[in-house]
């Protein structure tokens, strides 16, 4: 099934410099949705002047792609109400559709004493126009019993069977040079409607080594020879990895065949993580990010046909 991958950069696309009070800094975890001929709307997260997500979107031609044609003025996820698992942050981490409906999955962030941070997913739902609305106050993913810690980034595909869903879970926390340090792997959960998940705690994309912490954000394809998954792994630095599977449960890492690497220079030369893949029009397209965790923008990448 596999084979080695090359990826050409298009260079970056888009990074924010303060346009609207929630758009300080960051655009990161993007993801792309079909608008008809080459315009796609592009969301990703962006951060306030208190390190808060907000989710918005630009609108590109994908055939000139560091043009911007639209930039959100408004948000369209927004921090919950206080104390609710989304009153740090609303990252939106995947979009779907299904019946007519756009299910946008997000990452809800809350702010924590004994460890930075927790996450959990939520989900907002369109039915008509571009106004999303949350499907409830609470997160449809959540810790559990047989997961104490988080669940974050998911890729969420609907089938004529069942939906999938792969998801970023801690598996703990670590004290490394006084600071707490989490690790987390992507698991595998099923559904018959997107919203209630059934967890057995099956890993699918697990650590190749003991430097290995984080595994983040997986984006998945079904060919028809097989699934295939990117994601974003890191030690020292993020690097984009690769996967293949037969099944979508069971996968095989392929890291060294993923076909893309930093810059030697530029925004994209420290690190690279976050990959949305896609296709249009016969052609596969990467999303990503670059330096700082999505501080210095997201760009793109096509796939270079053999």
């Amino acid at each position: 099934m596999s084979t080695n991958l090359k990826w050409r950069k298009l260079g970056l696309v888009f990074c924010p410099s303060g346009e609207t009070v929630w758009m300080q800094s960051h655009a990161a975890v993007p993801i792309a949705e079909s608008l008809g001929g080459n315009l796609f709307k592009i969301y990703f997260s962006s951060r306030d002047e208190f390190n808060r997500s907000f989710t918005g979107y630009t609108v590109i031609d994908i055939a000139r792609p560091n043009q911007i044609l639209e930039l959100s003025n408004n948000p369209v996820l927004a921090p919950g109400g206080l104390g609710e698992f989304d009153d740090s942050g609303a990252m939106a981490t995947w979009l779907t559709f299904h019946q007519g409906k756009k299910f946008l999955y997000y990452i809800g962030w809350n702010l924590g004493v004994t460890v930075p941070f927790r996450n959990s997913i939520g989900l907002s739902i369109s039915t008509q126009g571009d106004g999303f609305t949350r499907y409830s106050n609470g997160p449809i993913v959540d810790r559990s019993m047989h997961e104490p810690h988080f669940c974050a980034s998911c890729c969420v595909l609907p089938g004529e069977d069942f939906w999938r869903m792969w998801y970023l879970s801690c598996t703990g926390w670590r004290m490394r040079e006084g600071k707490p340090e989490h690790n987390y792997n992507i698991k595998y959960a099923e559904s018959r409607d997107g919203i209630n998940w059934q967890r057995e705690g099956l890993v699918a994309i697990d650590f190749a080594n003991d430097q290995e912490f984080a595994i983040s954000r997986p984006s998945v394809i079904h060919d028809n020879d097989c699934w295939r998954m990117w994601y974003s792994f890191r030690g020292h630095a993020y690097r984009i990895g690769y996967a293949e599977s037969e099944d979508g449960r069971q996968w095989n890492r392929l890291d060294t065949q993923v076909g893309i690497d930093v810059s030697v220079t530029g925004w994209d030369s420290e690190m690279i993580e976050y990959p949305f893949v896609f296709d249009h029009k016969g052609q596969r397209y990467m999303l990503y990010n670059g330096n700082g965790y999505g501080k210095t923008g997201f760009g793109l990448a096509v796939l270079e046909q053999d």
